[in-house]
């Protein structure tokens, strides 16, 4: 019973987002936002302490500025995600224009498939959506929500564009499968993960615990890694879907060493990316969560 009420709720709210304009409800998106991030105290609590970890020689007025474009962006984020059924190939330029695509080209050019380095940075379900319309659909690794109806209504949107999800269950076969028929896969690098699944690199001059999958699957098959974001540009009104150059691989013949050191240089990437968005990276992620052996936790009003 409980699964089918929040399925008839997140459903009710797609629909409601959708039919609205598009301006009303980005701004509808926005105001529930930061609504949510006002009540919830451990939001809040997480957001400043992230700032202060990224920017520590901020102001606090800038710090609150960079949340305020966060929390709208988030809200935004909400309304682009319902309104997908309305983009078509037809009028996707009219919101999200391509910037970099002769980068994503020279990947696929190389032939070995495109795996496609991204974060939950701007509209991150608008990006590979409208990359799809563009002509270009990937698999994307789908991590499944905890109530099953709203997983796959959430799937069944993110796919309408032809894009297509590889489940955990099949992840590296599928995975491997996609890339050696020259395909794009998309992975989000860019949050906690486990120790036992990560390795600790340098992200915003803290050491942060980051999926050691996409640097093994890279060496591997030796996929072209593409980093691709969607970005807001508030003088066009558009979302630019950026694509950077492809990102060399380093090889030393030290596995464990290459695989650090790539992880290293693909979180280098995503901070960069963040430093020149930082109002549209999802501040409220507890990013240094997990920590080495013996370090004590940094996140101690979660608890």
């Amino acid at each position: 019973m409980r699964e089918r009420l929040e399925y008839a709720a997140v459903w009710l709210l797609l629909k409601i987002f959708g039919a609205l304009p598009r301006s009303l409800s980005r701004a509808l998106g926005a105001t529930i936002a930061r609504l949510a991030y006002a009540s919830l105290p451990k939001l809040r609590q997480t957001a400043e302490f992230n700032l202060r970890i990224a920017f520590p020689d901020a102001t606090d007025v800038q710090r609150a500025a960079i949340t305020r474009g966060m929390l709208r962006n988030l809200g935004w984020m909400a309304a682009e995600f319902a309104r997908l059924p309305r983009y078509t190939r037809e009028n996707i330029e009219q919101y999200v224009i391509l910037d970099g695509h002769e980068n994503f080209l020279e990947g696929q050019r190389r032939g070995k498939g495109v795996l496609y380095l991204t974060g939950h940075i701007g509209a991150w379900e608008l990006s590979s959506f409208a990359h799809a319309l563009y002509g270009f659909p990937l698999h994307y690794m789908a991590r499944p929500l905890d109530n099953p109806r709203i997983d796959a209504l959430v799937n069944r949107y993110r796919c309408l564009s032809g894009n297509a999800p590889i489940f955990k269950n099949e992840s590296a076969r599928a995975l491997l499968r996609i890339l050696h028929e020259k395909g794009t896969v998309g992975i989000l690098a860019d949050q906690n993960t486990m120790r036992e699944e990560g390795v600790f690199v340098d992200f915003f001059g803290k050491s942060a615990c980051t999926t050691t999958g996409l640097a093994r699957v890279a060496l591997h098959t030796d996929a072209a890694v593409v980093p691709g974001y969607c970005w807001w540009d508030a003088r066009l009104r558009k979302y630019h879907l950026r694509f950077e150059p492809p990102v060399e691989l380093i090889r030393t013949g030290d596995t464990d060493r290459d695989i650090f050191e790539n992880t290293q240089k693909f979180a280098k990437v995503i901070e960069e990316i963040i430093r020149k968005h930082p109002d549209q990276w999802v501040w409220i992620h507890a990013r240094w969560k997990t920590r080495p052996e013996g370090e004590p936790k940094l996140y101690e009003f979660l608890s």
